[in-house]
């Protein structure tokens, strides 16, 4: 077997897993150097470096000014438990999944709350549910995009203004990425490592009015651990929205955010960071329209995502090798790109279909999309090859 020749160009940045994802352009350790380290995160100064964090999401994400913003423990998963510990129990609730992560959401619904009024509402990877049958008197737990499926809902039409039940959004791979429509969401939940390329284990929940008054009348019948905990004395604990945090953050990570939410001011803000998310995806997209061999795991293209775009082999002679050809032929381009060191962290989430997983999100260059996509055809062309010999 004579192997095909390789791309003469390589990603500036090869870095291509949907989290933590790709640091902005022009990214380097020294941004860091300003941190208050060694000091405390309830100093004066501690606490202004986290209100800022705070105001600047506000500023990017275009936040009503009515609604609350803290930094919480525990990544997304921290922010979204906080919410569901902390508000479900005085109405039906209803969880949405069609894909790994918001899945989860609904095992914990039901196992752990065990909330007795819960309807399960489920799609196959690809597909969405069908969102017009989901009913907002119940309180609504869904995932804005589905990370490890690469299906986004496309808009918040299908929510009504006069809900009755509580939104709970689950946007850590759209919020920077995504048009947020705010008046729709009472709770929006997201890690800063995803779009904005940032470290783990900080989490950032977002609260509507309506979702702050159900905080002050409900109180639940299960304890609440500390880290989850919202209110105290029957009062919101407002600190958490002024930047004195639950427990001990990151400084350095909270630093990190803040210089990432600086970059997207000086570009443009969050219409320039979704901008820059459209345009990776669509170079992804051009690609894949003109390339025989791969398909979008999304089977609508409105609800395809822009961000964690997830990918099929589909090649006639691959399916042909067996039911696990495609399966081995993912493995091997992800393998082969990784060991010449020109993409990294791309394959599938486990426990998705097999496939290919690939970052376009707003810190990525529409360059490197473009090349990567050199990459993948050198690296099926060789896979294809050794999979099923001429």
């Amino acid at each position: 077997m004579t192997d095909p020749a390789k791309p003469a160009r390589r990603p500036a940045v090869p870095n291509f897993s949907s989290g933590p994802c790709a640091k902005r352009p022009g990214w380097s350790v020294d941004v860091l150097r300003s941190t208050p380290t060694g000091r405390s995160h309830r100093s004066a100064l501690g606490k202004s470096r986290l209100k800022l964090a705070i105001d600047l999401t506000r500023e990017i994400l275009e936040v009503p000014a009515d609604y609350r913003i803290g930094i919480v423990p525990a990544s997304d998963t921290g922010a979204v438990e906080m919410a569901m510990w902390s508000l479900l129990g005085p109405r039906g609730l209803e969880v949405l999944y069609w894909e790994s992560f918001s899945e989860g959401w609904a095992v914990d619904a039901r196992e752990q709350l065990k909330l007795p009024n819960t309807t399960i509402v489920s799609a196959d990877y690809g597909r969405l549910p069908d969102l017009s049958k989901v009913n907002f008197d119940n309180d609504v737990v869904f995932a804005w995009n589905g990370t490890t499926a690469g299906v986004r809902v496309p808009d918040a039409e299908w929510i009504p203004a006069d809900r009755k039940g509580l939104t709970i959004c689950d946007a850590t791979s759209a919020a920077f990425a995504q048009k947020m429509d705010f008046a729709k969401l009472d709770v929006t939940t997201y890690s800063w490592q995803k779009v904005l390329g940032g470290e783990a284990a900080h989490g950032v929940i977002i609260l509507s009015p309506r979702a702050v008054e159900r905080l002050l009348t409900w109180t639940p019948t299960w304890p609440i651990p500390k880290i989850f905990r919202l209110t105290q004395g029957g009062k919101l604990i407002e600190g958490i929205f002024e930047g004195e945090t639950i427990n001990t953050p990151s400084m350095l990570a909270v630093e990190d955010y803040i210089d990432t939410l600086k970059w997207a001011k000086s570009i443009g803000g969050g219409a320039a960071l979704r901008a820059r998310a459209d345009a990776n995806a669509k170079v992804l997209s051009d690609w894949v329209a003109r390339t025989p061999w791969v398909d979008f795991l999304a089977v609508d293209p409105a609800t395809r995502s822009n961000t964690s775009i997830c990918l099929m082999i589909v090649d006639p002679a691959v399916k042909a090798a067996g039911k696990d050809g495609p399966a081995r032929v993912a493995k091997g381009i992800v393998k082969a790109l990784e060991t010449e060191g020109v993409a990294f962290d791309f394959a599938s989430y486990r426990d998705a279909p097999a496939g290919l997983r690939i970052w376009t999100g707003s810190t990525v260059e529409a360059s490197d999309v473009s090349i990567l996509t050199e990459w993948l055809d050198w690296a099926f062309a060789r896979e294809k090859a050794a999979l099923v010999p001429a």
